[in-house]
């Protein structure tokens, strides 16, 4: 009897199997670090956001913006920036409420009229959570008028304020730390 070259069944499910044994592991470590690499991105978007609103401040001579939408791009390419339209930041985060990365971006202001010289807004604050906690991202982060971004890592959804990120504000529960 002539000896079959090749694998048999047997052998092809033990490398299946190995396989899906290394898939599983493998699977959650690659969730945690899209996770990490959202936090990371979104803390680096409230950065940009805080410079943007440093810059349109010094620029417009009129305190902070009055949305995201004031510190996004142009609506016709080309176009002057003004204190409506500062491009100051892409067309992905001058959006109110912004989403990147897995994060939404919320935007909140005190008292003041945007653009106005005269009644400057002194105060705000950008709230970025999770659109899925535990799945895109675990951590809220705040900016505010300090240009500090605080991380809050209990994965309560932030109800923003316009006075700021002070602990009274920002929500309760978890490590609320500065980066």
């Amino acid at each position: 009897m002539k000896r079959q070259k090749g694998f048999s069944l047997i052998e092809l499910l033990i490398v299946v199997a190995i396989i899906l044994i290394i898939a599983a592991i493998a699977i959650p470590n690659l969730l945690r670090s899209r996770m990490a690499a959202n936090e990371s991105s979104a803390a680096g978007t409230l950065r940009s956001i805080a410079t943007a609103n440093v810059t349109y401040s010094t620029t417009y001579n009129a305190g902070f913006a009055g949305d995201l939408l004031s510190l996004g791009p142009t609506a016709v390419a080309g176009a002057p920036a003004t204190s409506a339209e500062a491009d100051l930041v892409d067309a992905t985060v001058g959006q109110d409420p912004a989403t990147k990365s897995g994060y939404v971006f919320t935007y909140f202001v005190g008292a003041g009229t945007p653009g106005d010289p005269t009644a400057p807004i002194g105060y705000y604050s950008v709230a970025a959570t999770p659109v899925s906690p535990g799945s895109t991202g675990q951590s809220t982060f705040c900016i505010d008028q300090t240009n500090v971004v605080i991380k809050d890592t209990s994965g309560t959804a932030v109800a923003g304020s316009a006075t700021g990120c002070a602990a009274g504000d920002f929500p309760t529960g978890g490590t609320i730390n500065p980066l």
